[in-house]
């Protein structure tokens, strides 16, 4: 009798595990209660605050990608430029001008207040002047004291914006396309620095050749180039093009000083050819760059998005990007991975494992100490590639969807931490959602951090929104949302 009792006590516990299970798979990930935790033991979870709002606009607002930050009317509070491409089905890739409506990107701006959730937002620049916009960096131009903005157009070319100054809100923006950036391909990714220490900001993009690229595509090598100004930024005759290299599909090319030696050196990657280059400033005033690799031992990474942090307290940089492989630590296969910067330039970076996200896939990311440890934790996007404008009823959880979540550094240090585990920590995943750029920033001066980020493939709930980091004594819900209705949360497979 006590051993059917047993039994029967077993299959119990067996089916209400089974239960859970199941109620844990049917129910959102957002909508779980968070176990993720501070380094003093308050629960950590995340409320979703609206800055500039697709749905209460009366024109097309989709596909935000790039972002970025500063103060662009010196009025003491932050505000955000953002890129939307407004081009759900990326038709634009075959517009031909005079022939259909031109391209309906726009480049906004949300200008803050003493008020987090309170935002004015304009548009900049729109139509044929923001053809597809895809990033975003800032930086004084012409040394006025305020900050301009450039643009890299997938439709082809590199916008030069010129802050008008007191009247940046309600006045219009004078501009340039650069003139040998246009008909030239398609800019992916801009960048702004002084790189030869002359006070004036160099502009660095790169150049991946077609919006959508075909495999003819791959097989033709485009430039990553420095653009410098001398004289009036508006004048064209002023830009002068400098290329570094030509690399199938380059994707990346950000300003880092990656060997520490106090000058600015750039970090490429490439699509095409799934690795990364980095150029080594002079430090001379040259612009001469040396063209240096970046070997990986372990893994593959095409650097479409990078984070850079001294990870394991050697003094020097590491990198942290999607990547593919078979990493030391980590499973075969694609996941967030750290490569170690050796003592030595043009010895291997050894790949390290963090995490993944699958069946999602990695695209944003941002650096952070996020549960306040005195860690570097990294916050991550994916990527939804199913319908973008309306949720798929039959998408199935082994989907591409889109995802939010931070990788927990373990707290271990030097050597330790290259097989350490790190923890994953799921916040809401949705059918749609593309989350390409996150900027960590304390919004509400709590002392904590949070997020910034542009949200795509997912109209009408497209548009600009910021994460406020939420500690709670108990456990709360992991994610609570800006809107009524959204895009359906669902579980993991």
């Amino acid at each position: 009798m006590r051993m059917r009792d047993a039994n029967l006590q077993q299959a119990l516990l067996a089916l209400a595990s089974m239960a859970l299970c199941s109620n844990l798979l049917a129910q959102g990930v957002g909508d779980q209660l968070t176990e993720a935790t501070t380094n003093d033991g308050r629960f950590i979870s995340w409320q979703e605050h609206l800055v500039d709002d697709a749905e209460i606009l009366d024109f097309v607002l989709s596909g935000g990608d790039g972002l970025v930050m500063t103060d662009i009317d010196n009025d003491g509070f932050i505000d955000i430029v953002s890129v939307h491409e407004s081009d759900s089905s990326y038709d634009s890739a075959n517009f031909t001008p005079g022939f259909e409506a031109p391209p309906e990107g726009h480049i906004r701006i949300a200008f803050g207040s003493a008020d987090p959730t309170q935002w004015h937002n304009i548009t900049v620049a729109e139509g044929l002047d923001a053809a597809a916009p895809e990033d975003a960096a800032v930086a004084d131009v012409n040394g006025d004291g305020f900050m301009d903005i450039l643009i890299a157009a997938e439709l082809s070319h590199v916008l030069y914006l010129q802050n008008p100054g007191p009247g940046a809100r309600d006045t219009e923006w004078p501009r340039l396309k650069l003139p040998m950036t246009e008909g030239r391909g398609s800019y992916i990714r801009v960048f702004a620095a002084d790189l030869d220490g002359d006070v004036v900001p160099e502009v660095i993009a790169p150049n991946k050749g077609a919006q959508i690229p075909g495999p003819e595509d791959f097989a033709v090598s485009n430039p990553v180039s420095i653009f410098k100004v001398s004289g009036d930024p508006l004048n064209g005759d002023n830009w002068q093009e400098i290329e570094l290299g030509r690399y199938s599909i380059p994707q990346n090319s950000e300003p880092v000083d990656l060997d520490g030696d106090g000058d600015i050196d750039i970090v490429i990657g490439t699509r095409g050819e799934d690795r990364l280059v980095w150029f080594d400033n002079p430090g001379d005033g040259s612009l001469k760059f040396i063209e240096r690799a970046i070997g990986i031992n372990g893994a593959r990474m095409a650097g479409f998005n990078l984070e850079y942090a001294d990870l394991n307290a050697d003094g020097r940089l590491d990198i942290i990007g999607a990547g593919v492989g078979q990493v030391s630590n980590g499973p075969v296969g694609s996941g967030l991975v750290w490569i170690e910067q050796p003592a030595r330039k043009g010895d291997a970076w050894n790949a390290r494992y963090i995490g993944t996200f699958a069946p999602d896939s990695i695209t944003g990311m941002e650096t952070a100490d996020i549960n306040g440890d005195g860690e570097v934790d990294v916050f991550v996007g994916s990527y939804s590639r199913g319908e973008r404008e309306a949720d798929d009823a039959n998408a199935a959880l082994t989907d591409p969807l889109g995802r939010l979540g931070w990788f927990q550094n373990p707290g271990v240090s030097g050597a330790e931490l290259s097989g350490a585990e790190w923890l994953r920590h799921d916040v809401s995943r949705r059918k749609r959602g593309m989350f390409d750029k996150f900027i960590a920033h304390d919004m509400d001066g709590d002392g904590d951090a949070d997020f910034v980020g542009t949200r795509g493939n997912s109209y009408p709930y497209d548009g600009v929104f910021w994460l406020e980091q939420v500690r709670s004594s108990a456990p709360a819900q992991r994610f609570t949302k800006a809107r009524a209705l959204d895009s359906e949360e669902v579980g993991l497979p």
